[in-house]
């Protein structure tokens, strides 16, 4: 298995950052139209958007903490062409549990499935950790 199959996954999960952007402009658009946000308190102020806003403004955020973790373990494995099968699938994993956390996230917000979905990642991330300091080794 080439090891450079682990771009793939990191490439989805780039791309679901840039994504999001779209809603994100399109409810800012729907809120100015509206009249429904003060733009001078806005533009230093995210709680001055209304709730559908800061919703996806919150997933924006979210797209650039646990994956900056994602990136460096699948970057450090193609590295150390540390990628098993088991590395790239449990990459895949991450990914699906991100793309579900989003959705989630941006349209009914349900909390009780949206902490399922992190800890999934969470617990995704934990495993493949482990599997590359296993490959690693104490002395590296």
């Amino acid at each position: 298995m080439s090891p450079h199959l682990i771009i793939w996954p990191l490439f989805v999960q780039m791309l679901l950052s840039l994504l999001i952007y779209i809603p994100l402009l399109q409810r800012k658009k729907a809120a100015t139209k509206a009249k429904q946000v003060d733009l001078k308190r806005a533009a230093l102020e995210a709680e001055a958007w209304p709730s559908p806003v800061q919703q996806v403004n919150n997933n924006i955020r979210n797209q650039f903490e646990t994956p900056i973790i994602f990136y460096m373990l699948g970057l450090i494995a193609l590295h150390l062409n540390a990628v098993s099968v088991l590395f790239l699938t449990l990459a895949w994993v991450y990914v699906a549990s991100r793309l579900a956390h989003a959705w989630i996230h941006i349209t009914s917000n349900f909390v009780p499935l949206r902490m399922k979905l992190f800890a999934l990642g969470m617990a995704t991330l934990l495993v493949m950790m482990i599997l590359l300091a296993l490959q690693v080794g104490p002395a590296g």
